[in-house]
């Protein structure tokens, strides 16, 4: 049964049409992401959805009783007030008495009028209530949001996360508008394990690809005034689209030939005007008109960055740096690392930990208050910030790039501003248009328009990739890979990062800790890392335990790795305590082998484990690929349903693999103790 449906729907909006006759049907338990080109009209055909904007033409049908959590692109000006009231808004009459139920848990009921304090006693007194006020709070602190901070005073990031939490709680059918922008990776991960488990229905916008790949269970693209279906994966996607779009140019190919051939009989002679002809003249009219009807498809984004002079050796050097603010707030301390020519690195943490304070601090725009940072020499610095604080919003498209000039010079040659702006896809009705009046995606394409007119050996991208389209996010990741110079960047997409850094600046703890490897190898390596540091807490908590009584030694195979064989910090030596008898060390020696042959057992039975998933996977991969030949249906969504269970399943299963191969390490060390 379709929640809602869009029927023969048409949609013009500031003189362009975004929809034309345009048909959806969103079905109860889909998982549907909204794909297409920045400015093509993804975000008004969410606000369609969520009746916040009116159809041109067409009917729009919901289904009676169904409500829809929306998180529209741009935050409403009216919200105000507390977070937790402006999150509870989302639930209507029920949230007005879930935020006065919250002043009266906080202690503040005398701020209550006595209407509101008999109706919010009600709800908490239903049982109900006291469970909606929970998840109120559970999605205000998973996102990192405070329940008590004035919604005016929050910055346009934490804004969006409010809108989030107002959607997630409102009901589990959602509409969400680029839901990741300015989330960090743990929170990122978070949501999608949320909306797997509790939401049954969503319609979203993403361009965070492994996002889309976690949760997609059918793509709809929007491409000029239509809407295009896919029920399958997003790779799968990505591979039919190709296939619709190569028949669509050989069919107009085909067309253009034949309106060829038209044109030059026509041009013949008096013979074309003859009676006996005119039905040939009128199909060829009729094909001219078809062919003026014809939209073409926007171009690709042309990047093309300058690279100035080479770089010294040393790009950047950092000893022992700290920050704090006058208010003696630390963000870090004791950082050091030097950056050489060449080096990707980014920087990964969650939100707030300081990220663009430290890319501030090593390009010299703040003063470290501990420790030193140098710089090399002959460096020029190209940075794209994560408050886009170098474009005017009052100016024009031009006059940001080219500062009111005509022509910008790339790589030595002059170019009219219009057509190097062409290339990032500015038609020329856009180039004078106020900056304010720009998309999110615009504001981005334009902002590495004029990043890429100043000649650079030094990178610096914080946050690029928010609300650019995959074509845009892809031609960039080409750039930076063939870009020669130096590159530091902060981004959230996984997706994005994969393959451009070779280390990893980790923020953790009031430190910055330096990993060397890509994204992938940083997050493997570090729930490794964590799950040895939880063993070695264990084992130390072990030999603490067994040698606290007296007359006792610690037991072979339980110390903590890397203190065999110290002293103690002061320098004392330590006690000699009594040996074991025989029969305690055979007791030991014998549970010793029995820990390591469960831990060979459970290491094996995770491997068959591991192969079975992933058979099943293939298999199901072969069906969806080719759903006729195997004679099945996709249309309900229900084999994407179980396929993304079982890529869940593989990626829980390989983690608790990777838990059980430091068992067996540990265990295999314990017996040799013995040996």
């Amino acid at each position: 049964m379709a929640l809602l449906s869009l029927q023969g729907v048409t949609l013009n909006l500031g003189g362009k049409t975004l929809l034309d006759t345009a048909d959806l049907h969103v079905e109860q338990g889909e998982r549907v992401c909204l794909v297409g080109r920045n400015g093509v009209g993804k975000s008004s055909l969410m606000a369609l959805l969520s009746g916040d904007l009116t159809p041109d033409g067409g009917t729009i049908v919901r289904t009676p009783g169904v409500t829809f959590g929306h998180m529209p692109q741009a935050v409403p000006d009216h919200w105000s007030g507390p977070v937790f009231g402006v999150v509870a808004s989302g639930l209507g009459k029920e949230g007005e008495a879930l935020a006065a139920a919250h002043l009266i848990a906080t202690g503040r009921e005398a701020q209550l009028s006595a209407a509101k304090l008999a109706l919010a006693r009600d709800l908490l007194q239903s049982g109900e209530g006291w469970e909606r006020h929970g998840d109120i709070l559970e999605a205000i602190n998973q996102l990192g949001l405070d329940p008590e901070a004035d919604f005016a005073t929050l910055s346009g990031g934490n804004k969006r996360r409010v809108a989030l939490a107002r959607a997630l709680v409102a009901s589990e059918n959602l509409l969400l508008d680029e839901p990741t922008n300015h989330l960090d990776i743990k929170t990122i991960a978070w949501l999608e394990d949320f909306l797997v488990r509790r939401v049954k229905t969503f319609v979203f916008i993403s361009h965070d690809r492994a996002f889309v790949r976690r949760l997609a269970t059918r793509i709809v693209e929007v491409d000029r005034s239509q809407l295009y279906s896919y029920a399958c994966t997003f790779d799968q996607f990505l591979e039919r689209r190709e296939e619709r779009l190569d028949a669509e140019e050989k069919q107009a190919a085909a067309f253009d030939k034949k309106l060829a051939q038209e044109e030059a009989w026509i041009r013949q002679g008096i013979k074309a005007r003859r009676t006996r002809n005119m039905g040939r003249v009128r199909a060829l009219q009729a094909m001219r008109s078809e062919r003026m009807a014809r939209v073409s498809r926007q171009g690709v984004v042309s990047m093309l960055a300058q690279e100035a002079e080479r770089s010294g050796k040393l790009v950047i050097e950092a000893k022992q740096a700290g920050f704090a603010y006058p208010d003696g707030y630390r963000v870090f301390n004791a950082f050091s690392t030097i950056i050489q020519r060449g080096d990707r690195i980014g920087l990964i943490g969650n939100n707030g930990v300081g990220k663009t304070t430290l890319l501030r601090l090593l390009l010299g725009e703040l003063e470290p208050t501990e420790g030193s940072i140098r710089h090399g020499t002959r460096l020029e610095v190209s940075y794209f910030d994560q408050l886009r604080s170098s474009l005017d919003p009052e100016k024009s498209v031009m006059d940001n790039v080219a500062n009111g000039n005509d022509t910008v010079t790339i790589n030595g040659q002059q170019r009219h501003v219009a057509s190097y702006l062409m290339d990032f896809l500015f038609e020329s009705d856009r180039l004078r248009v106020p900056v304010h009046t720009l998309s999110g995606g615009e504001r981005n394409r334009l902002l590495l328009a004029k990043l890429f007119t100043m000649p650079s050996n030094l990178l610096v991208l914080d946050e690029p990739t928010n609300d650019l389209d995959v074509e845009t996010l892809e031609l960039l990741e080409e750039l930076l890979a063939s870009y020669s110079g130096t590159v530091l960047m902060v981004s959230h997409d996984r997706e994005f990062l994969d393959g451009l850094v070779d280390k990893v600046y980790e923020f953790r703890d009031g430190r910055v800790k330096e990993h060397l490897g890509g994204i992938y190898d940083f997050l493997r390596d570090r729930q490794l890392e964590s799950m040895r540091e939880l063993d070695r807490a264990n084992s130390s908590a072990a030999v603490a335990a067994q040698s606290s009584g007296p007359g006792t030694n610690p037991v072979p195979g339980n110390r903590s790795k890397g203190t065999a064989g110290k002293s103690p910090a002061n320098g004392a030596t330590s006690p000699a305590k009594p040996a074991l008898s025989g029969k305690e060390l055979y007791t030991l020696k014998r549970e010793a082998d029995k820990q390591l042959r469960k831990a060979e057992r459970d290491v094996e039975q995770a491997e068959e484990q591991i192969m079975a998933l992933e058979k099943q996977i293939a298999g199901m991969d072969k069906q969806m690929a080719d759903p006729a030949a195997h004679g099945i249906d996709l249309s309900d969504g229900t084999l994407y349903a179980q396929y993304n269970e079982l890529k869940d399943q593989l990626s829980k299963l390989t983690y608790r693999w990777e838990e059980l191969n430091i068992e067996l390490e540990n265990a295999q060390e314990a017996v040799a103790e013995f040996q």
